[in-house]
């Protein structure tokens, strides 16, 4: 997929359920804020230790990031990269170099099925911002070419970061928002939070204890419903996340009626179709799990339960068409399916 960074439209793919009242802040009781930061609604809640310092430093960070890898804004470092596509490198900030970096090592471990540089094409489809549109087939075959991780050079010595070709365009918009949730979770145990729940339009992230003792419980959104309903509940412990991709995050419906969302297949450059409607990953990393909810669906079910069980502190739940859930080995130890519509399945 790797589209810009979601809109209101786009993942809210999970809920924080079952935060009781019993969790108490410094000041007393929970402390709630909430903004419009990396194109979406990002809300931090503290529920031991907070203090409006802490909030205000974890919403700072927030909008650094989003003021150096956001690819729709003019002005960060992601457009001037893109805007000296075949002219020149650009310096760039260790966390743009770390984050490009990690994107292009699951672009190689999943054979391009996840590309940075999927730009051209997020931005010929455009969906879920103004001008969203099927690009006639001329269009994306002249814009494939362009999709090439390989030819990205990041220069840690030099500090920077260069597209080799005009046209290039990178996208860090489907794992920046998991680099901002591990970001927000330092820069609160740095304030000394003892407890709190990073959702960043989605992407999940818990911190510390909850007062009561108890595991935090995080539902996984139902996606042939609206939002907030979940089809079960991932049950974790501090430091833990969970990121989910799927086709109904964003998305438009052609005239023909046809389906379109924002997971992009990188070789035909029209949405990924192989019978999934979302990845869910849980892990201690939340840059890691959002880089990998969208390469493991794109991937589709077998390779991408291949990938996920090769990897350490990764699990996986896989939601198809047909409302078959298959989990990866360690998952059913932190995941409890609760809808009854839906069936746990084995791997064909």
């Amino acid at each position: 997929m790797n589209a810009a960074f979601c809109t209101t439209r786009m993942r809210l793919a999970l809920v924080v359920v079952a935060i009781t009242a019993l969790a108490m802040s410094c000041s007393g009781k929970p402390m709630d804020r909430a903004d419009l930061v990396l194109g979406t609604v990002c809300s931090i809640r503290i529920l031991d230790g907070g203090s409006e310092k802490a909030l205000d430093a974890a919403f700072a960070r927030l909008r650094e990031i989003e003021a150096s890898m956001s690819a729709n804004a003019a002005g960060t470092v992601v457009a001037a990269i893109n805007e000296a596509a075949g002219k020149a490198p650009v310096a760039a900030p260790a966390d743009v170099r770390y984050v490009t970096g990690k994107a292009l090592w699951y672009a190689s471990r999943s054979s391009s099925a996840f590309d940075p540089t999927i730009g051209p094409i997020v931005k010929l489809w455009n969906i879920g911002l103004d001008g969203e549109r099927v690009p006639a087939p001329e269009e994306i075959q002249a814009a494939l070419p362009l999709v090439d991780y390989r030819s990205v050079r990041v220069d840690d010595a030099a500090g920077t970061v260069f597209l080799p070709r005009a046209g290039m365009l990178l996208d860090l918009g489907a794992i920046a928002k998991g680099y901002a949730a591990d970001e927000v979770a330092r820069v609160l145990l740095e304030k000394r939070v003892k407890g709190a729940v990073i959702d960043l339009g989605g992407n999940v992230k818990v911190v510390g204890k909850k007062p009561d003792g108890s595991p935090w419980r995080i539902g996984i959104q139902n996606p042939f419903d609206e939002r907030g309903e979940h089809i079960g509940i991932a049950t974790l412990t501090g430091g833990a996340t969970v990121v989910t991709s799927g086709v109904y995050e964003r998305y438009f419906i052609a005239e023909d009626g046809t389906h379109y969302h924002h997971i992009f297949d990188t070789k035909t450059g029209y949405s990924v179709n192989n019978g999934l409607v979302s990845v869910t990953i849980i892990s201690s990393s939340s840059i890691d799990a959002d880089g990998l909810s969208t390469t493991l669906f794109s991937l589709g079910l077998k390779e991408g339960m291949a990938l996920a069980e090769s990897l350490e502190h990764v699990e996986a739940v896989f939601i198809d068409e047909e409302k078959r859930v298959y989990l990866s080995s360690g998952a059913s130890a932190v995941f409890k399916l609760g809808n009854q519509a839906f069936t746990l399945a084995q791997l064909p």
